[in-house]
């Protein structure tokens, strides 16, 4: 019994913090307070800065620093807006601050960053050369914009606008590229937790997977990743399992099928060579992964979804 009721508050002060960082990461831009956050977590202001950080093996204004960092560095990477409009953008009060901390954390100038990092030189840097380049089309169908595309994984791609999306999520903390098993860990665990509550009895859901960061300049070991289902909105969530909306707005949607290990391969092609011939750049909010349908034989169907604005 003591083991159990260990778990149910190892647990809730988890979701509590889960919920901050959520919070930290829906206004990454604002100024934060410390009785703010400890207001979002329902923890005393008093112990809630020593919770955070035995939780998360940081502070809380060192998380946020990070992920203004990272925000940043992939903004450099991604877009097209001068260093001083990213800086304002991801919570910097001056370009000095952000210059030098940026500097600190990369181990060079944003200048630089940009530079060693752009998406045009990653085109070049595709494998596969006899990849043709995307054409665009109306679909008459849907009066859609798409893309014809010479990428046998590829079904389709176009741009949507996306609805607000509920879901219940878990999340981990930590590497996890190209390990399956523990995506499938992950998804017996929230699984087990929606069944008794009816949330799968209608078949009317979705799985998606949430990337918070990005792989390409975020801490391997701080990545966090979360494993999704989607639900009413009025459905209620407890223990480690939190709650939190896809956002709307205009996306564009990647359908892939896939096997375990190509899913890196479809990303590499989406933002190596379709997005520097779209038009298109990704802003700043969450990309994510749905899954319209279960996997079959080892193979998945992926539409990847990420957030975009014109160039």
């Amino acid at each position: 019994m003591q083991i159990g009721t260990n778990s149910m508050i190892d647990n809730e002060y988890k979701y509590r913090i889960n919920n901050v960082i959520d919070h930290i990461e829906k206004n990454l831009d604002n100024d934060f307070s410390l009785n703010e956050l400890a207001k979002v977590s329902n923890f005393s202001k008093f112990h809630f800065s020593r919770i955070f950080q035995g939780i998360t093996g940081e502070t809380p204004f060192q998380l946020i620093l990070r992920l203004r960092l990272e925000k940043a560095a992939s903004l450099l990477i991604h877009g097209n807006d001068s260093i001083s409009e990213i800086a304002f953008k991801c919570g910097f009060k001056s370009l000095p601050v952000f210059s030098k901390n940026f500097k600190s954390n990369f181990k060079e100038s944003a200048t630089s960053f940009r530079t060693k990092n752009s998406n045009l030189d990653k085109v070049n840097s595709i494998t596969d050369k006899a990849i043709k380049t995307p054409s665009i089309y109306i679909c008459n169908q849907t009066k859609s914009i798409k893309w014809k595309v010479d990428m046998k994984n590829n079904e389709s791609i176009e741009i949507k606008e996306l609805p607000n999306i509920p879901v219940v999520y878990l999340r981990h903390i930590g590497p996890y590229q190209g390990d399956a098993e523990l995506f499938e860990r992950l998804f017996s665990k929230l699984f087990a937790w929606a069944v008794p509550k009816g949330l799968l009895d209608n078949g009317d859901f979705q799985t998606a997977i949430v990337y918070h960061d990005d792989v390409n300049v975020a801490d391997k070991n701080k990545l966090r990743t979360s494993v999704c289902l989607t639900v009413p909105e009025n459905t209620s969530v407890d223990g480690e399992i939190g709650k939190m909306v896809l956002e709307k707005g205009k996306y564009v949607v990647a359908r892939f099928t896939v096997k375990a290990d190509e899913f890196q391969k479809a990303w590499d092609w989406l933002m190596g060579k379709w997005f520097p011939t779209s038009g298109y750049q990704p802003d700043d909010r969450a990309c994510f992964e749905l899954y319209p349908e279960e996997p079959e034989n080892g193979t998945f169907k992926v539409d990847i979804c990420v957030p975009v604005r014109k160039l």
